[in-house]
């Protein structure tokens, strides 16, 4: 199946490095107009200059530094890619991220409501601005990268998971709304993903060995393999699929969520883990 992305225009969040950088290169390589956003300039001029440098007859590829928490920039991003050709055509949401980790009884309360701001706030603002476009343009599609962490739990992951969910909830809820005005939303939800953020997971004996456990298929995910999902969601070929929460995480889903103690325990203690503080 050959997927043609020409004279299409997509905003990518979070597009200055992992998953976010990876859809961005499959895009653009397809033959579309990409903007990338993320809160670090440098690391988004980085990304697109890689980017450029791989692709040789490809499509076209910009930067637009914003924060998707504060709602006016990311506003500013969406009116600046719809801008660029006049139409936007889809969304690949991949900003997101957590900055607590540990038993609940122990969250830091300040860097909860920040996680919950990243990534629930910071999707609804990208949401509602960018499918305002697409329903202006006629439809398009949204897909919005969730977790594995919001179907399988994962102990001591705070408030990620739990924002996860959200996102996955919110997915389906402008799926059900934005339907009639052919605008598709759907969900990925990775799982164990080779990229910087989870380098200390895969070079730990005992965390790569429990994923191995919980995972049927024997490998680690790569960045194409969401990448992949991804541009079939924003491609014609997927033109009837819309409200999915897809899992791309090599079976994890049929099994469990991962084991932390070896990492958090020496931290935490056996019984801090269970809620003694």
């Amino acid at each position: 199946m050959q997927l043609s992305f020409e004279d299409r225009t997509y905003l990518v969040t979070g597009g200055g490095s992992g998953i976010g950088k990876g859809v961005a290169a499959g895009l653009v390589a397809a033959g579309a107009s990409v903007m990338i956003v993320g809160r670090n300039p440098d690391r988004l001029a980085g990304a697109v200059e890689e980017i450029e440098g791989l692709q040789a007859n490809g499509g076209a590829i910009r930067y637009e530094p914003a924060d998707v928490t504060n709602e006016d920039e990311a506003t500013r991003a969406v009116e600046a890619v719809t801008a660029w050709h006049g139409r936007l055509n889809g969304v690949v949401h991949c900003a997101g991220g957590s900055e607590t980790i540990g038993p609940i009884t122990q969250i830091d309360s300040e860097l909860w409501r920040r996680t919950i701001d990243l990534n629930v706030n910071g999707t609804m603002y990208v949401l509602k601005h960018s499918a305002r476009e697409m329903v202006r343009g006629g439809g398009g599609s949204f897909v919005g990268i969730s977790s594995i962490a919001a179907s399988n739990t994962h102990r001591w992951f705070g408030a990620y998971g739990v924002s996860k969910a959200a996102v996955d909830h919110m997915m389906q809820l402008a799926a059900d709304e934005l339907g009639p005005s052919w605008v598709r939303v759907n969900s990925i939800r990775p799982g164990l993903i080779r990229t910087e953020l989870v380098a200390p997971v895969l070079e730990s004996p005992e965390l790569s060995e429990d994923y191995r456990l919980c995972t049927p298929l024997p490998r680690p995910g790569e960045v194409e393999d969401i990448a992949n999902m991804a541009m079939f969601l924003l491609s014609d070929a997927a033109s009837y699929v819309t409200g999915q929460l897809i899992n791309v995480d090599g079976g994890v889903l049929v099994r469990r969520g991962p084991d932390y103690s070896a990492m958090l325990e020496p931290v935490f203690g056996a019984d801090g883990l269970r809620g003694v503080v």
